[in-house]
């Protein structure tokens, strides 16, 4: 039961980084793509449709956290507290931006594009930095507490991460892009996803070298090193021969690997210390009671099941390219 559930917090987190990956993608690139309003309009309108709904699978993952592993929560947001919270406000600043650019149409918009492209890049760097701690295991002392600083989770290791979700997010953005945006965008971002291989290429190669030289990872994450390199490949194959889609589809798989890998890099251990192996907290620790585990059981598939059919059925109304009979939502 309790790997059950461990299933579906990796299934749930591993669904948002595949999805919402190429919101931030998009939000980092949406300067860089166009200059002008109209254009930045319809960039935004690519990802319109689909992204509140890509957001709830990030609310239902945390749901699970919360209900299934109460005792691996507050571990896990106290040990990174830094990082956390800087995802948070990258989060809400890439949100409300979203959300509130085109909400007058005469007013400036300058402001609002500026808080859409860093909320998106402190998300992205966040989100890396969180994962290469969790790889690395976190600073913890014997009672849980963080040890060695604030600042002790922004490691050259984790750093590297941040860099590297950083190129993984916009390598996703840009083969979306090619996918759902306008025509006249296609040619440019087609060119930016093929510069962004070689950074991802970098970022894969160094994080498993570094992660098996700092760690003691189990084989049981070999499954996802293959997935990420594998992705990787098919993605470089796809763009060179202008199949945009399956190189969305790719990407899409690329961004959520890490999730796969710091799922079953420790196994059984939910979460390592850095500090001392004997303070770590195995999966067993982690989980609430089997009553609890059981009644979850329940409740929950149904609203799973509702997140992924709505989930498709979105995608099946709006997967052609945005045009001028589209709905602009932001």
């Amino acid at each position: 039961m309790v790997i059950l559930w461990w299933c579906v917090l990796g299934f749930l987190t591993a669904g948002y980084f595949a999805l919402a990956g190429y919101d931030y993608g998009v939000g980092m690139l949406l300067g860089r793509l166009s200059r002008d309003e109209a254009g930045r309009r319809r960039v935004l309108g690519a990802f319109g449709p689909f992204f509140l709904a890509n957001e709830v699978w990030l609310v239902a993952a945390v749901g699970v956290l919360f209900g299934a592993f109460p005792h691996l929560e507050g571990k896990v947001f106290s040990g990174a507290y830094l990082p956390v919270v800087t995802l948070l406000l990258g989060l809400v600043t890439f949100t409300a931006a979203v959300q509130l650019r085109s909400r007058r149409p005469d007013a400036g918009r300058g402001a609002w594009t500026l808080a859409i492209t860093v909320g998106a890049w402190v998300t992205a760097v966040s989100w890396g930095v969180f994962l290469g701690n969790l790889v690395l295991g976190l600073p913890l002392d014997a009672a849980g507490k963080p040890a060695g600083g604030v600042l002790a989770v922004f490691s050259p290791y984790a750093l590297l991460w941040g860099a590297g979700f950083v190129a993984l997010f916009a390598l996703q953005g840009a083969a979306f892009l090619a996918v759902r945006a306008p025509a006249e965008f296609t040619a440019r971002a087609n060119r930016i996803a093929k510069a962004l291989l070689a950074p991802s290429l970098a970022f894969l190669v160094v994080a498993v070298v570094w992660g098996a030289v700092e760690t003691t990872a189990s084989w049981s994450v070999l499954p996802a090193i293959v997935l990420a390199f594998g992705a990787l490949g098919v993605a470089a194959a796809a763009l060179r021969a202008g199949r945009h889609k399956a190189a969305l589809v790719a990407t899409m798989t690329l961004s959520a690997s890490p999730v796969l890998a710091v799922g079953t890099l420790r196994l059984p251990d939910a979460l390592v210390s850095s500090v001392d192996g004997g303070f770590s907290l195995s999966l067993a620790e982690a989980a609430t009671s089997t009553e609890m585990l059981g009644l979850l059981t329940i409740v929950l598939p149904p609203a799973l099941v509702a997140i992924a059919a709505v989930q498709w059925v979105t995608w099946r109304r709006h997967g052609t390219r945005v045009d001028q009979r589209s709905l602009l939502h932001f």
